[in-house]
């Protein structure tokens, strides 16, 4: 009877030791290389192993200094020592604050709006069914992007705070993390491709599990921008594009790789500063524009202008420029929300395709003559 007891305990010791090895192994593992799952962003990787996935976020604002890695967890998943170092988080997500209105239609396409609890400055959302939740108070205000309201936020209790940095010294940032919030940077606004920067959808499918749809969702939006894309295969990029307007006495073109630049040279349009270097934009005095653009075919106007009187009367020097006396001035920012955000800066990140198909109407419009503007609007 000894005999048999002692058997018994060796033989749960050594199950006990062998379980423990395994376990030791498994989190102690190599990892293996797979492929990047993220085809079109600049800023974006996700690789995706059994049970996690390791999400790297690249180049997250201008001259940055550093990157980020997340790792993301699936319940009863065991991640390697080698990434223990850093932040985990626990998906899918049941909760969730974002802090650009550019979040939000990711969140629709993918069904779960009804996880975000918090967003700074709601009055800037215009999609009517987050404004839903927002007007029921499921979604709270939690201040301004730089002035977070950290204590509304704790009691909040998100599992994930989705925000971003303008440059190397972010204290909102490290204020968040030492409350204990879990903070991701995202970056999709430093994107200038149309299509890497609606790429970010697949961050928000890998954080709520739904990287299917995620991936349909994104390949839909591809092939919509390539059968756009296929209109103009065979037209000349004939007609001369003067983009901005004047503000604080100073005109803002797109330099040449810019996101909207980017969109113009597809659509098949001559845009007059396509050749300068760089991204973001390049201030100029209103002789320099009226020198180069005055005889531009079409202006693309920036501004919330509903007609053309309106944009006249904003800056009597307008009306040298021929494409607002040919009455073919054009603005994607006139159509506003239940509350005065832009439905253009909201959506138009996540939806290259229409916005693409709205320039190639403006440039090409016996192309898409059935078609209707998602987001343009010609001043009249």
């Amino acid at each position: 009877m000894k005999t048999s007891l002692y058997k018994i305990f060796f033989i749960l010791f050594i199950s006990f030791f062998a379980s423990c090895k395994k376990s030791e192994n498994t989190s102690s593992k190599t990892i293996t290389a797979v492929k990047n799952e993220i085809e079109y962003s600049s800023n974006l990787a996700i690789y995706k192993y059994n049970g996690f996935s390791i999400v790297k976020v690249l180049n997250p604002w201008p001259d940055a200094n550093k990157n980020f890695t997340y790792i993301l967890k699936e319940k009863n998943a065991t991640v390697p020592d080698s990434l223990q170092k850093y932040t985990q988080l626990s998906v899918p997500l049941q909760s969730i604050v974002v802090t650009s209105t550019t979040n939000v239609p990711f969140l629709e396409m993918l069904h779960v709006e009804k996880s975000l609890t918090g967003f700074p400055h709601t009055d800037y959302v215009s999609s009517a069914k987050t404004r839903k939740l927002i007007d029921a108070g499921v979604v709270k205000n939690v201040g301004q992007n730089e002035r977070l309201n950290i204590e509304k936020l704790i009691d909040l209790a998100p599992e994930a705070i989705v925000t971003f940095g303008v440059d190397n010294n972010n204290p909102m940032i490290a204020n968040l993390e030492k409350s204990g919030l879990n903070v991701i940077i995202q970056a999709d606004w430093m994107e200038q491709s149309p299509l890497g920067k609606a790429e970010w959808i697949k961050l928000y499918a890998a954080l709520f599990g739904k990287e299917k749809e995620g991936k349909i969702l994104f390949d839909n939006i591809v092939k919509n921008y390539n059968d756009a894309l296929k209109l103009v295969t065979n037209q000349k990029a004939e007609k001369t594009v003067l983009y901005g307007s004047m503000y604080q006495n100073q005109w803002f073109v797109a330099k040449g790789h810019s996101w909207v630049a980017e969109f113009m040279k597809d659509a098949k349009s001559n845009y007059l500063w396509a050749d300068v270097d760089g991204s973001g934009s390049l201030g100029l005095p209103f002789e320099k524009i009226l020198e180069k653009a005055k005889n531009a075919e079409v202006w693309i106007a920036t501004g919330s202008f509903k007609n053309a009187t309106e944009l006249g009367n904003s800056n009597p020097h307008y009306e040298q420029f021929d494409a607002f006396k040919a009455n073919n001035v054009y603005t994607f920012e006139s159509k506003l929300g239940a509350t005065g955000g832009t439905i253009y800066y909201e959506l138009a990140p996540s939806r290259p395709d229409l916005v693409l198909k709205d320039y190639i109407k403006i440039f090409h419009p016996e192309l898409l003559a059935n078609y209707n503007f998602t987001f343009a609007t010609k001043l009249n």
